[in-house]
């Protein structure tokens, strides 16, 4: 059971997210979209969407800290971990509450709203399913660091990260990673199928950063006269295509 949970799920996961990315890509581009409901209830959205967003990146910026940069580093640099621990705690807590307060909102308006919980798949559903409850796992592990900072296993750095490195060079730490209490191995799976659910759900946009958005023209809207008919030779000749000649449009 070790080696299926923490020495080949992992790589499944990893097989998975890259090879369903792939094929997202390739024979579903015009499905790689959030599926925007805006257009049905914006105000729920206006505050809930920011929230879940922003508490969402401060998640994923601490779990890569956390997971990727090790202890010794940290020390090295004079951050101890008794300081590095409360930081990431209290960092954490805050990313929590703005991401489950975020989602709660956005769970509530795709409930409540008619046309949106109409547009709401299976596949959605699931997705939130798995997604809230990454959370809210992440979360108990939050209040639990803060509640016991010296309680047994709280130090995830010693147990999940080595783990979760060793996972990329190829040499996978299971000791490590059984190692870790009971907790860290429910939150670790939830994670690993919330990856997997990735390529093939409405999450698969956060592997699009809209860097063009930054470089692209502006959009310029023009409005039709009514004053003019349809028939008017100023109205056939204000809405010609550009390039199109007369001899082609008669």
């Amino acid at each position: 059971m070790k080696i299926l949970l923490w020495g080949v799920i992992p790589y499944l996961t990893l097989i998975a997210v890259i090879g369903g990315t792939i094929w997202r890509y390739r024979y579903d581009k015009f499905g790689w979209t959030t599926r925007s409901s805006e257009l049905y209830e914006s105000r729920l959205l206006r505050i809930g969407s920011p929230l879940f967003h922003y508490g969402i990146l401060m998640v994923i910026a601490g779990h890569a800290m956390g997971l990727v940069i090790p202890e010794s580093w940290t020390e090295a640099v004079g951050i101890s971990e008794s300081a590095y621990h409360w930081a990431a705690a209290i960092g954490g807590i805050f990313a929590a509450a703005a991401t489950l307060v975020g989602v709660a909102i956005l769970v509530y308006r795709r409930r409540t709203v008619g046309p949106v919980f109409a547009a709401t798949t299976a596949n959605d559903k699931l997705m939130y399913l798995v997604l809230v409850s990454a959370l809210v796992a992440g979360t108990y592990l939050t209040v639990i660091g803060l509640i016991d900072p010296h309680g047994p296993g709280v130090n995830y750095r010693e147990t999940v990260s080595p783990w979760f490195r060793s996972i990329f060079l190829l040499q996978p730490d299971l000791d490590a990673m059984a190692a870790a209490p009971l907790r860290f191995h429910v939150h670790v799976l939830i994670g690993m199928t919330l990856f997997i659910l990735v390529p093939f759900t409405r999450l698969v946009h956060i592997f699009t950063a809209p860097l063009h958005y930054l470089f692209r023209p502006y959009i310029v809207y023009r409005s039709r006269d009514e004053k003019l008919t349809p028939g008017d030779a100023k109205s056939a000749h204000a809405w010609a295509p550009i390039g199109t000649s007369d001899r082609r449009r008669s």
